[in-house]
C-alpha cells in the first residue's frame, strides 16, 4: 500500500459494520473470543492461587502465557504467509477449544503442571491467531477502510480488557472457576463458526508456494532480511516490546501490588485490582479512536502522535507514582493507557500501511515476539524489584524516569523521518 492511499477519506466505523460483511464476521469473532480470554485468565489464575497458596507460582502463570507464543513467533509468522488466514484463525480457535476444555482436568495441586502445559498450548495457539488475525485486515478491508478496521479491532481488544475481566471475576467467583473453562470452550468454537462464515479467496501464491521445511526455513529467514534491510520498518515493529517493558506490562505487574499491599478494595484487594484494569481497558480503547480523528491516515501525523502517545504514558505513571488515593491512582492508569493504547495502534497501522501483503504475516509475527519478550522482561524484572526493599513509589518513579529515554529516541527518529522526506 502506497502513503497516498492512505490519504482519501476514511470510512466510519458504522458504515465499515454495515457495509464490510467479512470483517463484520471477523469482529464478531473477536469479542466473542476476547471474552473468553479474559474468563480463561482469571480463572486460571485463581485456580493456581488457590490450588498452590504460592504468589511464586501464579507468576509462573503469566511467564508461561508471554513466552509460549513467543517461541512459536517464527514458525506462525511463516504460516500466516504461506496458508490462507482464515483457516489459520478457524484452526486455532478449534485447538484451543479443545484445549481449554482439558482444564476440567486440574483438580489438585499435583495437576498444576497439566495446567501449566495446557496454558502453553494455548498461549502458543495464540500465538499463530493474532498475527494472521491482523495479517488478515488488509486482505479484507480496501485502503480507506483500513484504519477504521484497525482502530475498532484494537479498541475491541482494549473493551474487552474492559468487561471481560470484570465479567470472568463475576462469574468465576459466582459459578466457580470450571463452569469459566466449559463457557471459554463454547466462545471459541462460536468464534470459529462466526470465522467461517468469511468470504476470502484463498491467497493463491501461498496456495502454489514450496511447502518443505526448508522452503519454510527459507521463507522465515527471508522475513528477517527484510526487517534488516528496512530498518523503519523494524523500529516501528519494535514499538509494542517498548511499551510493554516500560508502561504496559510492567505497570500491570505493580497494580496487583496497589491492590493487594496499598489500596485493597474487596477480598484480596479483587474490586480495586478490577477497576485498575477496567479502566485500563477504557483508556486503551477510547484514546485512539479519539486520536483518530485528529490523525486520520496520514503516516507522518500516526508518527507524531505516538510520540505524544509516550508523553502521556509516562504522565500517567508520574500521576499514580505518589500513591496519594485510589482515586487517583485510577486516573494516573486512566491517562497511562490511553497513550499505551496509541502506541499499540498506531504502530499498527503504521505497519499495515508499510508492509507488503508479501511479508506481512512474518512482520507481525516478530512485532508479537518482540511484545511477548518486552513483557516477559517486565513482568520478571518488576516482580524482582517488589522482592527487595524498594517501595512500590520507588519503583514507579524510575519507571517513569527510565522511560524518558524511548520518548527522547521516537521523537528524534520521527523528526528524522520527516527531515528525510522533505
Amino acid at each position: 500500500m502506497t502513503a497516498d492511499s492512505t490519504t482519501e477519506t476514511a470510512v466510519s466505523y458504522t458504515d465499515l459494520l454495515r457495509n464490510n460483511r467479512n470483517f463484520r464476521y471477523l469482529w464478531f469473532g473477536q469479542i466473542v473470543s476476547l471474552l473468553g480470554d479474559w474468563f480463561n485468565l482469571v480463572a486460571s489464575a485463581a485456580l493456581v492461587g488457590m490450588l498452590t497458596q504460592s504468589g511464586l507460582a501464579v507468576g509462573s502463570l503469566f511467564v508461561v502465557r508471554m513466552l509460549a507464543p513467543f517461541l512459536v513467533s517464527p514458525i506462525a509468522g511463516v504460516v500466516a504467509d504461506r496458508y490462507n488466514r482464515k483457516y489459520v484463525l478457524i484452526a486455532a480457535d478449534l485447538i484451543r477449544a479443545a484445549v481449554v476444555l482439558a482444564f476440567l482436568l486440574v483438580r489438585n495441586p499435583g495437576d498444576v503442571w497439566l495446567l501449566y502445559t495446557l496454558t502453553a498450548v494455548q498461549m502458543a495457539m495464540s500465538g499463530f491467531f493474532d498475527p494472521a488475525h491482523t495479517a488478515i485486515l488488509p486482505d479484507i478491508s480496501n485502503p480507506r477502510e483500513l484504519g477504521a478496521v484497525n482502530a475498532l479491532s484494537s479498541a475491541t481488544w482494549s473493551v474487552m480488557l474492559a468487561l471481560g475481566a470484570a465479567l470472568g471475576g463475576l462469574f468465576s467467583g459466582t459459578f466457580g472457576m470450571y463452569p469459566a473453562f466449559v463457557l471459554d470452550t463454547f466462545t471459541f468454537l462460536l468464534s470459529a463458526l462466526l470465522l467461517a462464515q468469511i468470504r476470502m479467496p484463498a491467497n493463491l501464491a501461498s496456495a502454489a508456494a514450496d511447502r518443505t521445511v526448508a522452503a519454510a526455513v527459507g521463507q522465515y529467514l527471508r522475513g528477517l532480511r527484510y526487517l534488516r534491510v528496512h530498518l523503519d520498518v523494524l523500529v516501528v515493529a519494535l514499538q509494542k516490546a517498548v511499551m510493554a517493558l516500560f508502561f504496559a506490562t510492567a505497570f500491570q505487574v505493580l497494580q496487583v501490588a496497589i491492590a493487594q499491599q496499598v489500596f485493597t478494595v474487596g477480598q484480596g484487594g479483587g474490586t480495586s485490582l478490577g477497576l485498575m484494569f477496567g479502566l485500563t481497558g477504557v483508556g486503551s480503547g477510547l484514546g485512539p479512536i479519539l486520536a483518530r480523528k485528529l490523525t486520520g491516515e496520514d503516516p507522518r501525523s500516526l508518527k507524531e502522535a505516538i510520540a505524544y502517545g509516550y508523553v502521556l504514558a509516562i504522565a500517567g505513571i508520574i500521576v499514580t507514582a505518589p500513591l496519594l488515593s485510589l482515586p487517583i491512582v485510577l486516573l494516573g492508569s486512566f491517562v497511562r493507557s490511553i497513550g499505551s493504547g496509541i502506541i499499540w495502534v498506531f504502530s499498527t497501522h503504521l505497519l499495515l500501511q508499510m508492509v507488503p501483503d508479501e511479508f506481512r504475516g512474518r512482520v507481525f509475527a516478530s512485532d508479537f515476539m518482540f511484545f511477548y519478550l518486552g513483557s516477559a522482561l517486565a513482568s520478571s524484572l518488576v516482580g524482582a524489584a517488589l522482592d527487595t526493599t524498594l517501595s512500590i513509589p520507588t519503583i514507579i518513579w524510575t519507571m517513569a524516569a527510565i522511560g524518558v529515554a524511548p520518548t527522547i529516541l521516537w521523537t528524534l527518529w520521527v523528526m528524522k523521518s520527516r527531515r528525510e522526506t522533505v
